[in-house]
């Protein structure tokens, strides 16, 4: 058994603390790789600190040109190794540990960076416009100060202002479940729960990590949410529920 893998996380006053889709798809992966790993919560205004003192490279540019710095990571004690990105993570996990179940099966690697549930959302996805604004309310107090001030600076506008509202709600929704719809036609073409039929893969992890960030958002018992897992005769709770054995927070 290899040594524990820290993975580093965002937190959240929600129960269990984990919300974010992009580290949801590394602890899907861990779990069913079967590899420990111990989470360390960092905060958003200390991420680049600690992506800095562990050696992880930034991820790419904030608007002023400036490196960015985001979480998901983990550092390997196993390797040495310290990497930040959920593809790059889960791809570096598939390599280094291939006697594990792989969430990438031999050969689908490029496959699975496909960003399928965006294309099927499209370049102008309105998904953002029913999570971001909600973000800040799941936050600890200087996370969600941090993450008002960068998203307001990079929007170029008060958060509020973006949360959509009436009519306008009702048809950017409607093109949400348009988007699953056409989700749901590649599903059906596998034959299975999954997208490549009975295999589990990371395709399905990100879909399945997307989805929850409504649930995150806007609660379990909200109508976003019951919408969500209702769609296409319930594909996309089903999928979720059958991750569950896999959301295991360490």
């Amino acid at each position: 058994m290899p040594d524990t893998i820290i993975f580093y996380d965002i937190p959240s006053i929600l129960p269990g603390n984990a919300w974010s889709p992009n580290t949801w798809k590394v602890r899907y992966a861990l779990n069913f790789k079967g590899l420990p790993y111990k989470t360390e919560w960092i905060e958003y205004p200390d991420i680049k600190a600690k992506c800095l003192e562990i050696g992880i490279k930034p991820t790419g540019t904030n608007t002023d040109g400036s490196p960015y710095y985001s979480l998901p990571a983990i550092y390997d004690p196993n390797t040495k190794t310290a990497i930040a990105d959920s593809y790059d993570i889960v791809l570096y996990l598939e390599r280094t540990y291939p006697d594990t179940p792989r969430v990438m099966p031999n050969g689908t690697e490029a496959l699975q960076s496909f960003p399928l549930y965006f294309y099927a959302l499209g370049a102008d996805t309105p998904l953002w416009r029913f999570t971001i604004p909600g973000t800040p309310a799941i936050l600890n107090p200087r996370s969600k100060e941090y993450f008002i001030f960068t998203r307001e600076r990079d929007y170029k506008s008060k958060l509020e202002d973006l949360a959509l509202r009436g009519a306008e709600a009702e048809k950017e929704w409607k093109r949400i479940e348009e988007a699953y719809n056409k989700l749901d036609g590649f599903y059906q073409l596998s034959g299975g729960p999954y997208i490549m039929g009975e295999t589990l893969s990371y395709l399905d992890i990100m879909l399945a990590s997307w989805s929850l960030w409504i649930r995150f958002i806007h609660g379990e018992n909200s109508d976003k949410w019951r919408d969500v897992i209702s769609w296409n005769q319930g594909r996309w709770g089903k999928l979720i529920q059958s991750l569950e054995k896999y959301a295991a927070i360490h």
